[in-house]
């Protein structure tokens, strides 16, 4: 899932009527996913500026070999200011007009509580970019590229100031999946709410942690979303839970709540499995709950946020029902900066009816620090 609040409020200010036939195109000319659509990749797993926003997300847990543990987010964004053809017949002479890279960055060293963030946002140009031929991203000394496109094999840096920084290598023990209905992420009724959503499910991390004068050797499994978008909220929803399930027996689950203004949950929410040979199985709306178990309040945005939850659902493989507790390895993992709106990105651990630890998620909580729809006009 995961467009940035900013983001949000530059491309999705608007929402296009429901059609009887999917739209090509937004009003003001973006692409919008088409179903059928056939990747081709490496090129899809690069830049798609004909459409709005894009993003690669990737969310992790790392250990030491002493067992020391530590989470990590790194999420690249690109919006355009306006459609290819519009931007080009511009000659480029609006500066307002032209592509925004956004970039964020967060640690958690679990150990010691210390949770550290930080976003950047540049315009197109020698600081920020994105390839339209490969996975090859950059916002100033973060980048994400694909060094082996036959072994899908990435290379990650982020850093967090002077305080951290991260190098990791990431090779995928699972093969990408693609998550929606013939090729098609939807979001809610309105048809341009929707995405091509693609994931590498479990991908094998090393690398290194390097806190202070402090040289973490650490390994671990970490989680990639690709998605390509031009709009992502109905006109009546006001925020998203959003969460990926690693668990230790090599599954995988991937769920969305979208929330309509009143709390409730709208019909295209969904949740995903994926089995141990990567078959997905995707439920619907009505076949999975999220419970509040225990809330967290943000002494900087205010926001209420809850951080630990039950998702309650069914085993696909088996029909019986089962619930999973959420439980956040640190409850501050909020992402607050200027500009955006506050939203919570946390690394937790997962335990079964019995409380026996089973896996690794992460949860994302957005529009819980203000009124999402209403920053969006």
């Amino acid at each position: 899932m995961k467009p940035n609040i900013f983001i949000l409020g530059l491309i999705c200010g608007w929402t296009a009527a429901a059609q009887a036939v999917d739209p090509a195109a937004t009003a003001d000319g973006f692409s919008l996913p088409q179903p059928g659509y056939v990747f081709n990749f490496p090129r899809d797993y690069g830049s798609h500026d004909d459409f709005k926003i894009e993003w690669w997300y990737i969310t992790g847990h790392l250990f030491r070999d002493d067992g020391r543990r530590f989470g990590f987010q790194a999420t690249f964004f690109r919006s355009a200011g306006l459609p290819v053809n519009k931007l080009l017949a511009t000659n480029n002479a609006d500066f307002g007009r032209d592509t925004l890279y956004l970039a964020h960055m967060a640690l958690l060293d679990v150990s010691h509580g210390q949770f550290l963030h930080q976003q950047r946002l540049n315009r197109r140009g020698w600081d920020a970019f994105s390839s339209t031929n490969d996975l090859n991203v950059r916002n100033g000394n973060w980048a994400l590229r694909m060094t082996d496109t036959n072994r899908q094999t990435m290379i990650l840096n982020g850093s967090l100031g002077g305080a951290a920084s991260f190098q990791l290598e990431l090779r995928p023990s699972k093969p990408m999946v693609v998550f929606g209905q013939s090729s098609v992420s939807r979001k809610a009724a309105d048809p341009t709410a929707s995405s091509y959503y693609l994931t590498f499910p479990r991908l094998q991390a090393t690398g290194q942690v390097v806190l202070g004068l402090e040289t973490n050797r650490v390994a671990g499994e970490a989680w990639m979303d690709h998605e390509i978008s031009s709009s992502q909220l109905g006109a009546d929803q006001a925020g998203w839970d959003w969460c990926c399930l690693q668990f230790k027996d090599g599954r995988e689950i991937m769920a969305y709540r979208m929330r309509h203004r009143d709390g409730t949950q709208d019909p295209f929410s969904t949740l995903a499995w994926v089995n141990t040979n990567n078959v997905i199985t995707q439920l619907p709306s009505a076949d999975f709950q999220f419970e509040t178990v225990h809330t967290w309040k943000s002494p900087v945005s205010g926001a209420v946020y809850p951080v630990s939850v039950r998702l309650h659902t069914r085993n696909p493989f088996t029909n019986q029902p089962v619930t999973f507790l959420l439980e956040p390895l640190a409850e501050d993992q909020e992402l607050a900066g200027r500009g955006s709106l506050a939203y919570w990105e946390g690394s937790c651990r997962i335990r079964d009816e019995h409380g026996r630890e089973i896996g690794s998620a992460f949860l994302e909580l957005t529009g819980y620090a203000g009124n999402m729809a209403k920053s969006l006009r």
